[in-house]
This record gives C-alpha cells, sequence and structure tokens, in this order.
C-alpha cells in the first residue's frame, strides 16, 4: 500500500494516533503536503458519504474528523506558504433564537474537512452578526446557517434574506432537522443540505 494511501485509510478509520507518524512519512518520501491533504479530504468524503446513508453514525464520524485534524497538524507548516490549499472561508452559525451545536457542529467540521478554512460564530446568531462576520474576514465565499427548531424558521428566513439584501453574490447554504429543500429555496438559499455528510459535498459544489 501506498503511504497516501495508509492514509486515507488511517482517516477513514479514525486512527488518530498512528496519522501523524504516517504523514510525515509520506511528506518525508517527498509527497507533496497538498496531495496528502486533498486525499483526506477525499476520505472524509468516503465518511460523510457513509454517514448520509446510514452505515456509519456520529461517533465514527468524529473520530474520522479526529484523524483528519491530526493529520492536517503535521501539514500546516507546509500549507501556511501554499494559498492554493483553501477554498476559501466559510462562516457558519446557528440562528437567532436557537441553542443547539451539535448538528452545527458536525457540518462544521465536515465543511472544514472539505478544505475550507471555517469560522464558527456559535449559536443563537443575529442575522445581522452573519454579514458582519463576513465583511471582517478576508476571501468569504460561502455562509452556513443552521436551525433545528421549527419555531426559528422564521430566523433562518431573516437570516438568509438579510445576507443576500447585504452581499447578493454570496453563497448561503442551509440545513436543520425542520428545514426541506423547497424551504431552503422559498426563503433564498442557494444550497441545502440534509445533515453533516451531504454538506461538506453539497459546500464544495457551490463554490466551485
Amino acid at each position: 500500500m501506498t503511504k497516501i494511501a495508509e492514509v486515507k485509510m488511517l482517516v477513514e478509520t479514525g486512527k488518530a494516533k498512528k496519522i501523524g507518524a504516517c504523514v510525515q512519512e509520506a511528506l518525508d518520501e517527498g509527497v507533496k503536503a497538498s496531495d496528502i491533504l486533498e486525499a483526506m479530504i477525499d476520505s472524509m468524503g468516503v465518511v460523510g458519504d457513509k454517514f448520509s446513508a446510514g452505515d456509519i453514525f456520529v461517533p465514527e464520524m468524529l473520530i474520522a474528523a479526529k484523524a483528519m485534524s491530526k493529520g492536517v497538524e503535521v501539514l500546516k507548516p507546509m500549507l501556511a506558504g501554499d494559498g492554493s490549499t483553501s477554498l476559501g472561508t466559510c462562516i457558519i452559525g446557528t440562528v437567532a433564537g436557537d441553542l443547539h451545536d451539535i448538528g452545527k457542529n458536525l457540518v462544521a467540521m465536515m465543511i472544514e474537512s472539505s478544505g475550507f478554512d471555517l469560522v464558527d460564530l456559535g449559536v443563537d446568531v443575529p442575522a445581522q452578526r452573519f454579514v458582519d462576520a463576513v465583511n471582517e474576514n478576508k476571501n468569504v465565499v460561502l455562509v452556513a446557517c443552521s436551525g433545528l427548531l421549527t419555531t426559528t424558521m422564521p430566523a433562518l428566513k431573516e437570516a438568509v434574506q438579510t445576507i443576500k439584501a447585504a452581499l447578493p453574490e454570496m453563497k448561503v447554504i442551509v440545513g436543520g432537522a425542520p428545514v426541506t429543500p423547497e424551504y431552503a429555496a422559498e426563503i433564498g438559499a442557494d444550497g441545502y443540505a440534509p445533515d453533516a455528510g451531504s454538506a461538506g459535498v453539497k459546500a464544495k459544489e457551490l463554490v466551485s
């Protein structure tokens, strides 16, 4: 097995303790840091697909993401000088009135694992705060708004419409238990993801 195949397998199986050394060995063999990162992103894509299909569950996804982040730690010094690795910055938050963050945290992890830089605004985020965060951060290409309660659907609508009014070109992706593709389209969002696994894939689609 090649080192890069080994790295991919370690991400998919969530072997956080072993991956750092394996990534370092791949670098020592002359594999480019960006190629290793791409391989790990592909692996998280596989993990996301398995999660969406119900073949694995939240704990398995979390340990795969942990392994990915351990691998990225080793790569970071090499990638710092190579601006081509990031797809851009994604701002994420749970909308005003909603204090749920588990789903949002999983989505954040999958979007970050797909190759974005991430700015997490946390929970109960007012609509204007999303706009301010876009203006405060560099190279923002995507805003992800999460709503987990039926009572916060109006806040989700307000968030999307506030972002779109201030930043017409900005791509906005929404999700959460009560959200449907129809509702996402109705409130003017560019994309919808039913779960964290597909959120990473959809995020990449929206900005590519």
